[in-house]
């Protein structure tokens, strides 16, 4: 062992006793940043028209009581659970097709919308990303109601419009989902000569596989929701009978409907922890 004296690095005084920095300075951006959007939040509970008191009253509470016991005891009619069985089934149609459509278009249009590599051109990336925008920022909700016009009421407006809102979605991620693959194996296969499509099929989409298929799954259970908004408009389903029935202030109709959505929604979630499990072996 040397017997050198060690060295350490000397530090100034003010740097040791240095001050924690003011709470508010003028000349910081994120400060003022701040203080604007909590005086927008003030003035924006300042400008709406709480009713904080009719909502905290007697009376209202004693409605919500009614309410909260009235959906709290779903119906367990026969021949209401008969047709809430069918409309269960129409619902997981629905959602089921619509995001297998949309998750065969979504790839389609994420090959192009996405560059998978330094020396590709990607000449269709804008366009194409352009047409995944305008998909995905129309809701279900409207795409139905335009498509009603054309396919009339029931389940195959309700399966087209989410078919095309998530076509959107999907092909976002999808093609976010591409250029993220890493780029080795890749790069391997091209520099053997391999083809660009044997390159995506034995590289870029082996390893984003089990990515693309949680998205799919994911938004498939997202569907089943969207499909309760669909109902609004016709668009069959649950979310038809649950339009229904809150119409009309069948709370115990709509308890048992709500019921059957989750446990849809709990069948998906089940399907998709089970799906991850089998491809990470």
């Amino acid at each position: 062992m040397s017997n050198q004296p060690q060295k350490f690095p000397v530090i100034a005084a003010n740097e040791i006793y240095r001050l924690p920095p003011k709470l508010f300075d003028a000349r910081c951006t994120a400060c003022w940043f701040m203080l604007a959007l909590a005086a927008l939040t003030i003035a924006s509970f300042w400008t709406l028209d709480l009713q904080w008191a009719k909502f905290l009253s007697a009376d209202s509470a004693r409605k919500m009581g009614k309410f909260l016991g009235e959906l709290l005891s779903p119906s367990m009619n026969p021949v209401f659970l008969q047709k809430l069985g069918i409309a269960s089934l129409e619902t997981i149609a629905m959602s089921a097709l619509g995001t297998l459509l949309a998750a065969i278009a979504g790839l389609a249009l994420a090959l192009p919308a996405s560059r998978t590599h330094a020396e590709d051109k990607a000449l269709w990336r804008g366009p194409t990303r352009l047409i995944l925008n305008g998909l995905r920022s129309i809701p279900e909700l409207v795409w139905a109601a335009l498509l009603i016009i054309s396919a009339g009421l029931g389940p195959f407006a309700g399966t087209l419009a989410l078919g095309l809102h998530t076509t959107g979605v999907l092909g976002r991620l999808f093609a976010e989902a591409i250029e993220n693959a890493p780029p080795g194996p890749a790069f391997a296969l091209r520099a053997q000569g391999v083809p660009a499509g044997r390159v995506f099929l034995y590289s870029t989409l082996a390893q984003i596989l089990p990515q693309l298929l949680s998205y799919t799954l994911y938004r498939w259970e997202n569907n089943i929701r969207a499909a309760a908004v669909l109902g609004v408009v016709g668009g069959g389903g649950l979310g038809q009978m649950l339009a229904f029935h809150m119409g009309l202030f069948h709370m115990n109709e709509t308890s048992s409907i709500l019921i059957a959505m989750i446990l849809l929604v709990a069948m998906v979630d089940f399907t998709s922890y089970l799906s991850r499990r089998i491809l990470q072996r």
